[in-house]
């Protein structure tokens, strides 16, 4: 029967891993019965190697692909279950509306109730075995949220997220009790919170140290763990000339990267946004002009190893 309407078939990967995206795929084949569908499967059914080739075909010959993301920072913001909610409708917004004439959804729950499509949705548990359409949304979200924890594990080394790309293993397990969690993780998950405390109390530790540092040079502090709409700010100091807004980096050991390496161009902006928002609440505070204030600075710490040893400090350009 599927054969006579134009399915979109819809799938999740990434609801069960303590790190990583939510993402949702979404595809239009057009023929179904063409043998070079013949091969689509449920996507956890196939080889990494099969399921990139696989993933390349549908992209490059479906009527219709689109992927719906949702972070980490937003799964713990809206719930799981809106996480879902919101990501498909992302995905769905991906494919024109002229495409399709079904909704196929894996699973158990119409994602899209309450939305115009409503009614055009079928659901079928285990439908990624069972429908091409869904085997292929199935395919395509999987390869794309996997290359995503590959280029993660770049950028947050010793966590393994190109081997376990985001689930609970022991490896995976073993990094968070070793290093805490990363930005990527979901915090809301009970096992990234139950690992959590530790790091936090090291984290405040070594925020300790370096503010001992500062005053030691003569900054005032102003702040510490000052938390913004757009970020929380590790310490804020003052000298005459300076307010430093400092981020600071603590590794049990110094062989993951100083920290410069784990401020990228995503935490600068975030950085900057924060210490905007801060100088806005000072100017007020002061009942001053921000432009008679001293000028912001952003900085940034490491402190290494179980005797919180101060590597460096130092100004962002």
């Amino acid at each position: 029967m599927y054969n006579k309407c134009m399915i979109l078939g819809i799938d999740e990967v990434g609801r069960g891993p303590w790190a990583g995206p939510l993402v949702i795929g979404a595809v239009v084949l057009g023929d179904p019965q063409n043998e070079i569908w013949e091969d689509l499967n449920d996507s956890k059914k196939m080889t990494a190697k099969k399921r990139k080739l696989q993933s390349e075909v549908i992209l490059e010959n479906a009527k219709a692909t689109g992927l719906g993301w949702v972070s980490a920072e937003e799964l713990d913001k809206v719930g799981l279950s809106e996480a879902l909610r919101l990501a498909v409708k992302r995905a769905v917004a991906e494919i024109p509306r002229e495409c399709f004439t079904e909704i196929i959804i894996d699973g158990t729950i119409n994602f899209l109730r309450g939305t115009p499509l409503e009614e055009l949705v079928t659901i079928i548990p285990k439908a990624d075995s069972l429908v091409k359409e869904v085997s292929a949304a199935s395919i395509i979200a999987k390869v794309a949220r996997d290359n995503y924890m590959i280029e993660l594990a770049q950028k947050y080394p010793g966590y393994g997220f190109d081997k376990h790309v985001g689930y609970g293993t022991k490896m995976h397990r073993e990094a968070l009790e070793k290093f805490g969690p990363c930005e990527e993780h979901r915090r809301s998950f009970r096992p990234v919170v139950k690992l959590a405390p530790k790091n936090i109390v090291s984290g405040k530790k070594a925020e300790g140290v370096v503010a001992e540092y500062l005053k030691s040079k003569g900054h005032k502090i102003l702040a510490r763990n000052h938390k913004t709409k757009f970020y929380e700010i590790d310490i804020v100091s003052a000298t005459k000339e300076h307010i430093y807004f400092t981020e600071v980096k603590y590794r049990n050991d110094s062989i993951h990267g100083e920290p410069l390496e784990f401020i990228d161009q995503k935490k600068k902006i975030q950085m900057t946004f924060a210490t905007e928002s801060f100088m806005k609440f000072l100017s007020q505070e002061l009942n001053r002009k921000q432009d008679d204030l001293p000028s912001p600075v952003l900085a940034a710490a490491s402190v290494s190893d179980k005797n919180f040893h101060l590597d460096q400090w130092f100004t962002i350009e």
